[in-house]
């Protein structure tokens, strides 16, 4: 429910595009509540309850929202504010660890992110989100057993708990390797440079000549 997330996500995947070792990078997506406190409001619109939590006027609530509206279709994506719904994000996240269980995480994630920023769907309605879980592959008996118990709970709770040990208190946050971490939705050059740094440093260099005859030092042995 991060505008953010997703266009973070778009100009991850452009790096992505561009990155020789790309079929080698593997892509795991972990939870992450901004106000795990949040109840649904069904019927306020998201203008006037950004306002009302950062203490600013309709309008100016407004023009942030156009301004993220913008940065997403320069990402490729379509942002309609108007039709989102305000909801706590915590069984969609348990959709998304289930999802995972079957390889289908990103999938997930894209179908989420769309069906809220995009579509207006409300991410609590148990409803909403078996139909979400089934378009990507998933078993709606499967789904809908999941949602109506607390199954995948503690797994959304651990990978908050991570963040908070990793310091993470925002979000969007990318972590590299287990070694570098990239906050916020940066350019597309970033996360290129950044993918590199992080390939370089984890694969072993190449030896590209180790002919017989080379003149090496070896330990306990003469050079």
């Amino acid at each position: 429910m991060c505008p953010f997330c997703y266009i973070g996500k778009r100009r991850l995947e452009a790096a992505l595009d561009g990155f020789e070792h790309k079929d080698e990078v593997e892509l795991i997506w972990h939870s992450f509540q901004l106000d795990p406190t949040i109840q649904s409001q069904k019927g306020k619109s998201l203008y006037q309850y950004l306002a009302e939590r950062k203490g600013m006027s309709l309008q100016q609530s407004e023009q942030m929202h156009q301004h993220v509206t913008q940065m997403a279709a320069d990402s490729g994506l379509t942002y309609n504010f108007d039709k989102a719904v305000i909801a706590n994000s915590f069984d969609a996240h348990r959709l998304i660890q289930l999802a995972k269980k079957h390889g289908l995480g990103d999938a997930a994630e894209e179908r989420l992110f769309h069906a809220y920023f995009t579509e207006g769907k409300d991410m609590s309605d148990h409803e909403v989100l078996t139909q979400l879980g089934t378009e990507i592959g998933l078993d709606a008996t499967e789904v809908k057993q999941a949602l109506e118990t607390d199954a995948y709970a503690h797994a959304v709770r651990t990978d908050i708990t991570t963040a908070e040990q990793l310091r993470i208190s925002g979000v969007p946050f990318f972590v590299l390797d287990n070694k570098y971490g990239v906050s916020g939705a940066q350019p597309v050059e970033l996360f290129s440079n950044a993918l590199k740094q992080a390939w370089a440093e984890h694969t072993p260099i190449t030896i590209v000549n180790n002919e017989a005859d080379g003149a090496t030092c070896e330990p306990g042995g003469e050079c």
